[in-house]
């Protein structure tokens, strides 16, 4: 035995035999990227090589997961090439229930779907770096038009079949672009407008070629929460294209046909979060599995659900999850994750008070933080305050039902005076506790987009009722009847209904607005509603006044620009405009023609997408699409605050975000497979 030095650390060599591998930890750990080896990298490094350890109870969860077959060993779970993790603080214990909180199966989850959640790259913790993930590595060409990904040798589903290229080609091809699945494909997957060709050279390596150059493609893998690969090996059996038996073997199982089967188990749309067959249908789950099936689709995620009910759900660790940390040990540590399902903002935070939840930070309003702190010590729990990328921003709908108030809201005189009405200050005081700053809405969030001016965050922001006034007077809104409120242009009654969900704006928010605009004689009353009644109003183009956090990093606009865009956002955030989009994407067919405006905006957002970021071309760019979105005034910004995030203190290697905010999905950037509880949580779960 002898004692050699490699890269600074001593390892021992027993003739031709590695000894153990060092537990790597801590702030300056990492290979190439902080935190991250590959297998091969490390073992190079250190000259040592990894030795492979598995959760004790890996083989009781696995049989929680209904339709999975027995385990193998973990070395034939892993892939070949393994993702190391160099956890932050130490190397973690196994064990324990991670206990979160949402709003409902699709609402506010996105906090512990950015726990589990995977994709070919992601940012690392800097919310600058894109680091591997799913992909080892990938390389673009020259001109941005062509990038080739490398895949894991070895990956595995949840089920223990291999992951290929396939997958990835399968669901660009054959699930985004079936319209019997997916009616409408999302602009951020197409190129030029068009469909990308995505094709798997071999079963490591796919390769995405493009129509014209994006090179924020890359980024938008990095922060989006659609999952760019299904499992072909179970959808392709009900898939007509690719099993000829597709619609008998489906009606076998209770199906219409083959294709109601793959909306069974994936959906019909890029989000993620849709009930599990398990929520949508017990009875038919518990068929397929007698069948021979899993009871839900095999994931990449680093666990699972097997229970869910309108409650809750339950998750446990996923068996073949492709991340190791440096002493070997398979990751995810915690065993378990509980999720509740409440839609009450008291009832939550009674709970956070009372310390029953690990993590929280979506939809935890900033008012709620005095109460949190009073209480941190005596729930075992730390509040942390952190910027927010996106800001709580308002807006009319500019194809109302009501065509004379729709008529209104397109005056920008109107939108500018509603805007200039608010008082933004008082805003900051009582609902923000003065920490934050008033600015107007820019699509960009000026933090990560430099080229956005102090005068464009300024623009319209000035608490200035005498202005307001005399906006309105333009736009026609005048008291014709002499009761001190104003009437539509032809004498009506106007009156706004405010509808708005906690989970996109703050109440206090929404009653100081409502407050300022019914000061200067625009009654204006408001309700608050669940976030699933507010998304489902607002899409069905039944709401006149609309609320939720807006604004996007640089890194998302670079590639996604459906914020720029009728209806100007997802299904899941604030939506203006919709028939003009329907206009758009009936080629005229329906719905209503939009402005040129939002034709000359679209011609600046296709253009924006070519651009490499920080080039002074793109920054240009960027500055005349800002520039155009102040103009217009669709969107309104109000206050840019911080926002609390709650842990408890019985959570390990927990780095708290730099941000915020869902705009880098949440706990994504922060290796949250590397959490582990403290043992004496793991012992009493």
């Amino acid at each position: 035995m002898k004692k050699i030095l490699i890269a600074g650390v001593a390892v021992l060599v027993t003739g031709n035999v590695l000894a153990a591998c060092p537990t790597i930890t801590g702030s300056d750990a990492g290979g190439a990227y902080p935190h991250l080896f590959e297998k091969v990298e490390f073992e190079s490094k250190y000259g040592c090589q990894l030795k492979f350890n598995a959760n004790p109870v890996i083989a009781a969860l696995n049989q929680r997961i209904a339709g999975n077959p027995a385990l193998p060993s973990l070395q034939n779970r892993l892939p070949l090439e393994p993702l190391v993790i160099a956890p932050y603080q130490r190397i973690g214990i196994y064990g324990g229930v991670l206990s979160g909180i949402s709003k409902a199966t699709e609402s506010g989850t996105s906090d512990l779907l950015s726990v589990r959640h995977v994709n070919l790259v992601r940012f690392s913790d800097d919310l600058k770096t894109i680091v591997p993930n799913v992909a080892k590595s990938w390389q673009w060409n020259a001109d941005y038009t062509e990038l080739t990904m490398k895949l894991r040798e070895g990956h595995k589903w949840s089920d223990g079949v291999p992951f290929t290229a396939a997958d990835i080609e399968f669901w660009y091809n054959d699930l985004l672009f079936d319209k019997n699945v997916i009616k409408k494909v999302k602009e951020r997957f197409l190129s030029d407008g068009k469909p990308m060709q995505v094709k798997a050279v071999d079963s490591s390596t796919v390769v995405f070629t493009l129509n014209y150059p994006k090179p924020g493609l890359l980024a938008n893998f990095a922060l989006d929460y659609a999952q760019p690969f299904q499992p072909k090996h179970l959808l392709e059996k009900f898939h007509p294209k690719f099993n000829k038996d597709a619609d008998k073997l489906a009606k076998s199982l209770g199906f219409d046909n083959g294709y109601e089967a793959v909306i069974f188990y994936y959906g019909q749309s890029d989000w993620k979060d849709i009930p599990t067959p398990l929520l949508k249908d017990k009875k038919r789950a518990a068929t397929l599995v007698k069948a021979g099936f899993t009871a839900i689709a095999p994931t990449l995620e680093s666990y699972l659900v097997v229970e869910e009910t309108l409650e809750g759900r339950r998750l446990v660790a996923n068996p073949y999850f492709f991340q190791v940390d440096t002493a070997g040990n398979q990751l995810p540590y915690i065993n378990e994750i509980k999720e509740v399902f409440i839609a009450d903002e008291n009832i939550q935070t009674a709970k956070m008070i009372a310390g029953e939840i690990t993590y929280k930070a979506q939809a935890v309003n900033l008012p709620a933080t005095p109460v949190l702190l009073e209480n941190k010590n005596s729930g075992n729990y730390t509040v942390a305050l952190r910027p927010t990328i996106g800001e709580m921003t308002f807006a009319f709908n500019l194809t109302d039902k009501n065509l004379e108030k729709r008529a209104v809201f397109n005056d920008v005189n109107f939108r500018r005076a509603m805007s200039v009405a608010v008082n933004r200050q008082q805003i900051n005081e009582i609902a923000y506790f003065g920490l934050g700053t008033p600015t107007q809405y820019t699509a960009f969030d000026a933090d990560t987009a430099s080229f956005v001016t102090d005068k464009l965050k300024n623009s319209w922001i000035q608490f200035d009722v005498k202005l307001a006034a005399q906006l309105l007077d333009k736009a026609g809104v005048v008291d014709k009847n002499g009761d001190g409120l104003r009437d539509l242009p032809s004498g009506a009654k106007f009156e706004l209904n405010f509808q708005y969900s906690t989970q996109g704006a703050a109440t206090e928010v929404v009653e100081i607005i409502a407050s300022n605009w019914t000061d200067i004689g625009v009654k204006t009353s408001i309700k608050e509603v669940t976030s699933d009644e507010y998304r489902n109003s607002q899409s069905a183009n039944d709401l006149s006044v609309l609320a939720w956090s807006m604004g996007r990093p640089l890194a998302t606009l670079a590639s996604n620009t459906e914020s720029l865009l009728p209806p100007y956002s997802s299904f899941f955030d604030l939506r203006t405009g919709m028939l003009w989009a329907q206009y758009k994407d009936t080629k005229g067919a329906e719905g209503v023609k939009p402005p040129q405006t939002v034709i000359e905006m679209q011609k600046l957002a296709e253009r924006f997408v070519t651009l490499q970021t920080g080039t002074k071309e793109s920054n240009a760019l960027g500055l005349e699409i800002a520039q155009r979105v102040v103009d217009d005034l669709f969107i309104i910004g109000t206050v840019k605050a911080v926002s609390p995030v709650y842990y408890s203190r019985k959570l390990g290697n927990f780095e708290v975000p730099k941000t915020s905010s869902y705009e880098y999905y949440r706990t994504y950037p922060y290796l949250p497979s590397q959490w582990f509880l403290s043992a004496d949580d793991v012992a009493g779960n």
